[in-house]
């Protein structure tokens, strides 16, 4: 194999695969980068950790068709520190991989193609489009609620059901959960005798390469593949492939109280920059001591928010709209500003019942039930 690329391009166009890459494996081949020089004009570059992977077309001259596999972190590093323009990489039958750019060569080993674990399907019949930017919000909204390491693994990551143009994305650790729903055009694969409507888990580390690639931009669009044991999504230029969570969701809705007694109604910001002063002292590492917890107490239409940890003490109280009993309740208090944090309006509900309860935090104007935001407090002596 024997191809000629633009260094600068390329290094751009690795920057991606860099991020899905194993950086340590039984199996040298998941390490390395799969490169597949088979047209005259460009050369696919494909990563595959056997849980998520990633495809990428780049421009190349192929002097020589062939398929190899070159350590990915050497391959990058490279590219670095060599001088140049362009730079031509020749494998030869002996698996010696040469870099040559200008007056300076690399030389190092290279792994047969035959090597590399194989890689799902990345075309299906079964699939839909979805707009990229609304898909980032709801995965992005969800994402801190998701488990790592959790005993039951269909929690450590992200749940997705598409129905009937509507995108429903849950995320839920044991301790907190996050609900988002957003009817947003869905559209099935050309051509393709199936629907649009599907229900699987992506698992945590897949769920934010994802959101990594993502675009902003409202009028962009992702084409998902989907099988049964993996999901792929076909973006610009680059094409991204994970394994499923096997398993069936828990059932979120019926753990979701709807009736609570208490509701408290506040600007966002107001609570958010109480809880990030409590932060001070919640989030305090002191070697012997335990990370405290943040309490919030409603009292008449006033909202008191403090905490006290070895590291000393923080006070904090402003107005809010409030109905139902008087309340003292703590969190913890990262999990509770990420809560607040997600939720979209600049104004939000907080509705609770008892301190033992899980209460639920949603935007003012969401009579829709749209985004809803759970939260188990923590039990205190006191």
């Amino acid at each position: 194999m024997k191809i000629s690329f633009n260094r600068q391009e390329i290094s751009n166009k690795i920057a991606p695969l860099m991020s899905v890459v194993s950086g340590k494996s039984t199996l040298s081949a998941v390490e390395g980068i799969l490169i597949e020089a088979n047209s005259a004009d460009s050369c696919t570059l494909t990563v595959f950790d056997l849980e998520k992977g990633m495809r990428i077309t780049v421009d190349a001259e192929v002097l020589e068709q062939g398929s190899y596999i070159i350590n990915a972190q050497k391959f990058n590093q490279t590219l670095k520190v060599m001088d140049g323009e362009d730079i031509v990489l020749t494998v030869d039958a002996k698996l010696n991989a040469m870099f040559e750019c200008g007056k300076s060569s690399h030389r190092m080993g290279a792994l047969k193609a035959e090597e590399f674990p194989e890689i799902p399907d990345l075309v299906t019949e079964k699939g839909f489009v979805i707009n990229s930017s609304s898909l980032k919000k709801m995965l992005s909204k969800v994402s801190y609620a998701m488990g790592v390491n959790e005993p039951r693994p269909v929690l450590n990551g992200c749940f997705i059901k598409t129905e009937q143009g509507k995108v429903n994305v849950v995320a839920c650790d044991g301790f907190k959960l996050a609900v988002c729903s957003e009817n947003t055009k869905l559209e099935k694969l050309e051509g393709s005798s199936k629907g649009a409507d599907y229900s699987f888990i992506v698992p945590v580390k897949s769920v934010n390469e994802i959101v990594k690639l993502l675009s902003d931009d409202e009028d962009d669009e992702v084409t998902v593949y989907m099988s049964h044991k993996n999901m792929v999504v076909v973006f610009e230029d680059i094409v991204f492939f994970t394994r499923l969570i096997t398993g069936e969701y828990v059932d979120y809705n019926r753990i979701i109280i709807r009736n609570h007694k208490i509701q408290v109604s506040a600007a966002k910001q107001d609570i958010i920059a109480a809880l990030e002063k409590a932060s001070l002292i919640t989030e305090e590492r002191i070697a012997g001591s335990v990370r405290s917890h943040v309490r919030v107490e409603v009292c008449e239409d006033i909202l008191k928010v403090s905490a006290v940890s070895s590291a000393g003490s923080i006070y904090d109280e402003f107005n809010v709209e409030h109905t139902g009993d008087d309340i003292s309740i703590a969190f913890n208090n990262r999990f509770l500003i990420d809560s607040i944090r997600a939720c979209r309006s600049e104004k939000i509900k907080i509705s609770m019942s008892s301190p033992l309860m899980s209460i639920n935090v949603e935007p003012c104007d969401d009579e829709d039930g749209e985004e809803l935001f759970m939260l188990l407090p923590v039990r205190t002596r006191d």
